[in-house]
């Protein structure tokens, strides 16, 4: 499995830093949530991680290789990247989305093979999408735009995907639904998943290692179980806490102590 990884690296916007001198590692075959307050460089991270961004210091590598020396499609076919806030061409199907994940294995000469067409079905049918083929990408709800997403980056048969908020704006079943993709991706196949969240508990139950981030530096990273403790996370987010097994998971929860006391009024 290929590794994604971080050295001294240094982000910036408008000649802010955003990361600074951060150093991190994507665990092989692992799903990884970055997690941390607004404004700490969780997205910014990701874009390093990706390419989109260039350092202004330090260097993000691919097995050992600088990728910012890598080719564009030769980096596409080993590294997917969902955005947080993507945009179809107009008037563009579901099937018709999905299929643009192949760009990156089309030679020179094009031509639509029936490995591609099998890469596309395969997208199709673990995110659930198959019966919305031939709608437009436009009139989807948001739960079915965002696996129609996530469908496109599973269909560029990278071992390596990076999903930048793949909840936002989604209600908790489609939260879930989302995650349960996720889960399911990297339990068939072992991909090396990465990706910022928001919600802690979400973040608990379905990754397997955590890296929060505080200021653009890494805070703390580990098994969630491990890292998300009452003190971190009151240190990290300002927000007192107790931590408890998640009944369902036994995973972590966190529940913030109450603010202040709610009388209840008798029925």
């Amino acid at each position: 499995m290929p590794l994604l990884a971080a050295h001294a690296l240094t982000l910036r916007y408008g000649g802010r830093p955003v990361v600074d001198g951060l150093d991190v590692a994507l665990p092989e075959g692992k799903v990884t949530a970055i997690v941390g307050p607004n404004g700490c460089g969780k997205s910014t991270l990701l874009r390093g991680l990706s390419r989109l961004l260039a350092p202004a210091a330090g260097q993000v590598t691919l097995d050992g290789e600088d990728v910012q020396r890598l080719p564009a499609k030769a980096l596409a076919r080993r590294l997917g990247l969902l955005p947080q806030q993507p945009t179809a061409p107009e008037a563009v199907t579901v099937e018709g989305l999905v299929r643009l994940g192949r760009y990156p294995h089309q030679g020179m000469l094009g031509g639509w093979s029936p490995a591609d067409q099998a890469a596309v079905e395969r997208a199709l049918e673990l995110t659930g999408t198959g019966g919305l083929r031939d709608r437009l990408v436009d009139e989807l709800s948001g739960g079915q735009r965002q696996r129609a997403w996530i469908a496109l980056a599973l269909a560029q048969e990278t071992d390596l995907l990076l999903l930048d908020e793949p909840t936002t704006f989604l209600d908790l079943r489609h939260q879930l639904e989302v995650l349960d993709i996720v889960a399911r991706l990297q339990a068939e196949s072992g991909r090396t998943v990465a990706m910022v969240l928001h919600d802690l508990g979400q973040a608990a139950r379905y990754a397997d290692h955590l890296v929060v981030l505080t200021a653009g530096a890494v805070a703390a990273e580990g098994a969630p179980a491990e890292v998300l403790t009452a003190e971190l996370v009151e240190e990290v987010f300002g927000v007192p806490c107790v931590v408890l097994p998640d009944p369902e998971t036994a995973t972590p929860l966190i529940v913030p102590r109450a603010r202040r006391s709610r009388s209840v009024a008798a029925p």
